[in-house]
């Protein structure tokens, strides 16, 4: 989006999680647009057939002759499926012993319509990987010319993202980790004297903020790193405060944060320390008792205090401190402050 502002493009960001017929969809606001501003032209990329047409004359034909016509197998991540169609065109009529796979991602419906001819709304939800899978069926793709899909998950497809830029030097997007992480899963397929061609489609310079950032990485839980122990376990919010309630403060004032900080439990302190908990759970239940609870001082709802571990305490002990009686955990760093830890945490930590 920066990039397309910095050309002096208005950028118009459209919600992904509409169907495609909403008016909010991006398929809708473009069709919108391009009837609203003068000299706008209408790509429709999905079903025009030019854009399969662009792939059967330019692209097919450089990976025939680049191969020398020895090209086994084309695997290409499918979206719009104009290169998966028009590559398959032209490598098939050459020969049809050819080939053809497509990358799909879970929550795009490519995969079993092509094994089933179902086209599964179940199978429709909201992905991270871009540039590939779709809950409509484009025109453009021809599912008589791919011999099969295989699905990569969208941590699979970050992660080996990084890793082409990482270990082979090659900058590429998000596509192109899911394109190069579905030939490893194809491998029972190829033979050594097969000649496997992948098609990458994008320059890694659209994903700096995303796929090559460690914080974007990491909360969603993509980066690959070794969580052992307590401390690994708030990296997500070790930099923010430990929001706290006082003991002669108001009911109020807790469901106030449980709110603002969008969070489910909060420590009690008074000048002695920790002294108690307050959880949404509890409170729910004591309002439901008695309406006039906002009123009262939060001592007198207030639970047991959380337990206390090391920084070095291992995840296992943390979890078995995490049960229905006892929502979260507060570890003691090096430095004299306390962070929480909570179920959502531990499940994060979940590879």
């Amino acid at each position: 989006m920066d990039i397309l502002r910095a050309v002096g493009a208005k950028v118009v960001v459209c919600p992904t999680d509409v169907e495609p017929t909403d008016p909010r969809s991006y398929y809708s606001v473009s069709k919108r647009l391009a009837s609203e501003t003068e000299n706008a032209w209408y790509v429709n990329q999905y079903d025009n057939p030019s854009n399969t047409v662009a792939h059967y004359e330019q692209t097919a034909p450089e990976i025939w002759e680049q191969t020398e016509g020895k090209i086994t197998h084309f695997v290409v991540g499918v979206g719009t499926g104009g290169t998966v169609s028009g590559v398959a065109k032209y490598l098939k009529e050459r020969n049809p012993n050819v080939k053809i796979w497509g990358i799909d991602t879970y929550g795009s419906v490519f995969k079993k319509y092509h094994e089933t001819g179902i086209f599964d709304e179940n199978e429709i939800y909201s992905y991270i990987t871009e540039g590939i899978g779709e809950d409509i069926l484009p025109k453009n793709v021809d599912f008589s010319l791919i011999d099969g899909f295989t699905k990569v998950t969208d941590k699979d497809a970050a992660v080996y993202t990084r890793k082409l830029a990482l270990e082979e030097g090659i900058f590429v997007g998000n596509s192109a980790g899911a394109a190069i992480k579905g030939v490893l899963q194809l491998k029972e397929h190829f033979k050594p004297e097969d000649v496997v061609v992948v098609l990458f489609h994008d320059s890694g310079s659209r994903y700096v903020g995303k796929m090559f950032n460690d914080d974007w990485m990491r909360e969603r839980g993509f980066l690959e790193e070794e969580i052992t122990k307590a401390s690994d376990l708030i990296q997500e919010h070790q930099d923010k405060p430990l929001i706290v309630v006082r003991t002669e403060e108001l009911v109020s004032h807790a469901i106030d944060r449980l709110k603002k900080y969008k969070i489910s439990q909060i420590p009690v302190m008074d000048t002695s320390g920790f002294v108690g908990s307050v959880d949404e759970t509890d409170l729910f239940r004591s309002y439901v008792e008695d309406k006039n609870i906002a009123e009262k001082p939060i001592k007198e709802v207030m639970g047991k205090p959380f337990p206390i571990v090391k920084a070095n305490t291992s995840i296992e002990e943390v979890s078995k401190l995490i049960n229905k009686d006892n929502q979260a955990v507060l570890v003691e760093l090096e430095n004299g402050k306390y962070h929480i830890i909570t179920k959502h945490d531990v499940i994060s930590s979940i590879k």
